[in-house]
């Protein structure tokens, strides 16, 4: 019945072809080499439309259809699903050749589609996947779980790999020297923080201030009172005297920056407690032995995490400077120690402690509370607790219960530790040795002892709870999911349910925000972006983070009200505080706090309203019609365009016209697409980014650039006319399937740590129809994850030939 399904409706479509309801393909086809193939709709179009360019000769995209037959689409299913991957997108034809009816299109696809699903409905493919490793941010989230410490492991580990838009992809998780080093570096001075160090000698940490951070509002944790400066929790080692050194922004002329008030002081504070003031020398100077350094004496500090302040005072004699009091210099305060700044305030830029000296001993913290289980009173009691610290830890680390053997080889660093400096040196040897330990490092999953190269098995339940915490949590699976695990019932569908939503419940849950969408929408990139501080002088770190908090508000918001899908392009909400409020020309916002407002501006609605995802695809000077266009084509359609071919000439190189103004971004496309060779691609791009061209480099709202009115009309690739964003926005809300399909892929690449291959794509049709009969909604396409085949699954790697020897053995 499946077949004649599949005929009949080819048959039923390739009558839509033979009649003329299609659009009129051009001219007589030229002869071709055209394999013979069975007359189904979709072999119909592909050897009278698609070989046209994809032929022996052209090899459009490196492809050729001439030997394709739909029929067989099983047999080359990764060029089948790059077809269909074009074809729900809508780029194929490309622009400029007429296309058959879309009638005919879309049946072709899902003629395409049903063989291929088919075929995998009755032989899954899971897919395998290399070890993984803790990346920066699983360790820290480890770190937060196991110690509670909030810990910088950029301090350790080198910057990540982003393949396929995420840090967890198994295959570019390559270990090194280097990075082996890291990982052991980190395991000795994450346990001295976590036991503290009775003989710590002293040591330097340096904080920087960010060049783009506000000095004239209260840093984010600092007390009532103060303007700018920095407040950040450290970690102190052991209890005893510390220095505090605060390191200005030097003017251009080697002076301290900004300094026209009088009695201008800096004070140092540990947990909202002053512990020092100290006065701001105004004629201090690069050229003095101490530089521009102000210092402390030395202050006691009780060692663990304490959180530490530098800030300046508030002065009711502050600046009075006309340029800015128009506006309101609580804005203006952008381009910090440099010439032409816009304030006239000092500026910090390092903060640096210094110790311990005259240490006295280690305080109770929260992580010697979360270590120290149990206290010997005697010596004969040191090493059964310290067993039943070590299982403790250990369980919690290696994400599993500890056998016998791992217990014996952990005793085995504490009695190293407990010979040179007693019990506590002991536990935080052993400690170190299991932050060290590649079952802690290494998520390895167990293979079957009996399996064979390509045998497809299920995962052991310690191996499921991990994956599942490590997607919804971005962290260590907890004791409920590790017992269950244990006890071999978290793969019973029910309890695995039960679980997966018992994590999404959970405020760890966060991490599908602020890990998966982070990444899927490149958030990462909005630090390298420095907008010009003459250009948008309101720019400052704090919109930065503010940008950035609305995005994963947005999305948690999504995920935890179950909200349909399409609301991230459509919804009318938004998440602000007063600083982005007031950026958005949104009213009625006061104070730090974020929370949700309406928004009536339709131009400003869904993600394409955000200033995070307008800012990262901008330049520093202008908005970007190409960056942004290949933003929704990559981020949003899983399409991305072709590289641009060789010796293109820069974008740059149109700067201005004849008559000596400026260009506007549009006018300077136009010249730009005037090449031939860039003609191809930027029909497609940029009639996306121009439609987004209301919003400036910052994200705000503008009507005009370079003095002229902005104009966002376009027609997209596939002739649908675009007058404005709220234009580009309905045009992608009616390519359903990419939309949801490229989401899906996504989730399931981040919840896999592997990229998505051609064979998974059945899989991701699958996910994205159940999740389309519960009205698309967030958690539909999360649960369908958790319960495939690919994530529950897996296959034993393929041997190749090269790592077979003569003998047969690997």
């Amino acid at each position: 019945m499946k077949k004649f399904a599949i005929a009949a409706l080819g048959m039923a479509a390739l009558c839509l072809v033979v009649t003329g309801e299609d659009v009129p393909l051009g001219g007589p086809t030229r002869a071709l080499a055209v394999a013979p193939a069975p007359d189904t709709l979709a072999n119909s179009v592909i050897h009278t439309v698609c070989v046209r360019c994809h032929n022996d000769t052209r090899r459009a995209g490196s492809l050729s259809f001439l030997e394709f037959d739909a029929t067989e689409a099983v047999a080359n299913a990764e060029t089948a699903e790059k077809m269909i991957r074009k074809l729900r997108a809508g780029m194929m034809p490309p622009p400029g050749i007429r296309r058959p009816a879309a009638a005919t299109m879309t049946a072709m696809v899902e003629e395409l589609e049903t063989r291929l699903d088919a075929a995998a409905g009755g032989s899954p493919n899971p897919g395998t996947r290399t070890f993984q490793r803790l990346n920066r941010a699983e360790y820290r989230r480890a770190m937060q779980d196991l110690l509670d410490l909030d810990v910088d492991i950029g301090a350790f580990l080198p910057t990540e790999t982003i393949s396929d838009n995420f840090d967890n992809i198994a295959d570019v998780q390559m270990m090194s020297a280097t990075l082996m080093e890291g990982y052991l570096r980190a395991a000795g001075e994450i346990s001295r923080m976590a036991i503290g160090d009775p003989d710590a000698g002293p040591r330097q940490v340096t904080y920087k201030v960010p060049k783009t951070a506000s000095q004239a509002v209260r840093a984010e944790g600092a007390p009532l009172g103060t303007r700018g400066g920095i407040s950040v929790i450290h970690i102190f080692p052991a209890d005893g005297e510390y220095v505090f050194k605060m390191d200005m922004h030097p003017g251009p002329t080697g002076f301290l920056y900004g300094m026209t008030a009088p009695d201008e002081k800096i004070e140092v504070s540990v947990n909202g407690a002053r512990v020092a003031l100290l006065d701001i020398d105004p004629f201090m100077s690069e050229s003095d032995p101490q530089g521009m350094v102000i210092e402390t004496e030395p202050i006691h500090v009780r060692a663990g995490p304490q959180r530490v302040t530098a800030a300046f005072l508030l002065n009711a004699e502050g600046p009075d400077n006309d340029l800015i009091k128009p506006i309101d210099y609580k804005l203006a305060d952008s381009n910090i120690g440099s010439a032409y700044g816009v304030t006239t305030l000092p500026h910090l830029r390092d903060f640096i402690v210094t110790g311990p000296f005259a240490v006295t001993g280690v305080s109770e913290t929260p992580s010697r509370k979360r270590v120290f289980s149990c206290r010997p009173t005697a010596p004969g009691e040191e090493r059964p607790c310290a067993r039943e610290i070590i299982t403790a830890l250990g369980t919690r680390a290696y994400r599993r219960p500890m056998e016998t053997d791992d217990v014996e080889d952990l005793m085995v660093f504490f009695d190293l530790g407990t010979e040179d400096g007693g019990f506590e040196i002991g536990i935080r040897t052993a400690l170190q040795a299991i932050l060290a330990s590649p079952h802690f490092v290494f998520r390895l999953e167990e293979v079957p002892a009996n399996a064979q190269p390509g045998d497809v098995y299920r995962l052991g339940d310690i191996d499921l709870a991990t994956r599942l915490s490590y997607f919804l949590w971005g962290t260590h699976p907890d004791d409920e999911l590790v017992e269950l695990a244990h006890a071999g019932r978290l793969s019973e569908p029910e309890v695995l349910e039960a679980q997966a939503r018992r994590l999404l419940e959970d405020p760890r849950s966060e991490a599908l925000a602020t890990r998966f969408a982070s990444q899927w929408f490149r958030l990462q990139d909005l630090e390298k972006i420095h907008p010009d501080a003459l250009l948008y002088p309101y720019w400052d770190h704090r919109l930065v983070e503010a940008m950035l908090r609305e995005t994963e508000l947005f999305f948690e918001h999504l995920v935890r009200s179950d909200a349909p899908f399409f609301e991230l392009l459509s919804a009318d909400y938004t998440f602000v505080n007063e600083r982005l409020a007031r950026h958005y020309g949104i009213p009625g916002v006061t104070g730090e706090e974020f929370r949700r407002v309406h928004i009536p501006d339709e131009a400003r609605r869904g993600l394409l309203g955000h200033g995070s995802i307008l800012t990262l695809t901008s330049h520093a000077d202008r908005t970007s019609a190409v960056l942004r266009g290949k933003w929704v084509m990559e981020v949003l359609l899983g399409s991305p365009p072709p590289p641009p071919p060789p010796d293109v000439p820069d974008l740059e190189a149109t700067d201005e016209a004849e008559d000596g103004r400026f260009l506007t971004v549009r006018e300077r496309m136009e010249m730009h697409r005037s090449n031939p060779a860039c003609r191809s691609c930027h029909r497609v791009i940029d009639p996306i980014g121009l439609a987004l061209e209301n919003f400036d480099v910052t994200g705000a709202w503008r009507i005009k650039e370079q003095g002229r009115p902005v104009d966002t009309t376009g027609e997209l690739y596939d002739g649908t006319p675009i007058r404005s964003a709220a234009d580009l926005r309905a045009a992608l809300l009616e390519r359903e399937d990419s939309l949801v399909r490229t989401f899906v892929e996504n989730l399931m690449a981040y919840a896999l740590g592997r990229r998505i291959e051609f064979y998974d794509m059945p899989t991701v049709r699958e996910i994205a129809r159940v999740a389309k009969a519960d009205d698309f909604r967030m958690t539909s396409f999360i649960m369908e994850v958790v319960r495939s085949a690919p994530f529950q699954m897996s296959a034993v790697e393929m041997v190749a030939d090269d790592d077979i020897d003569a003998g047969g053995e690997r």
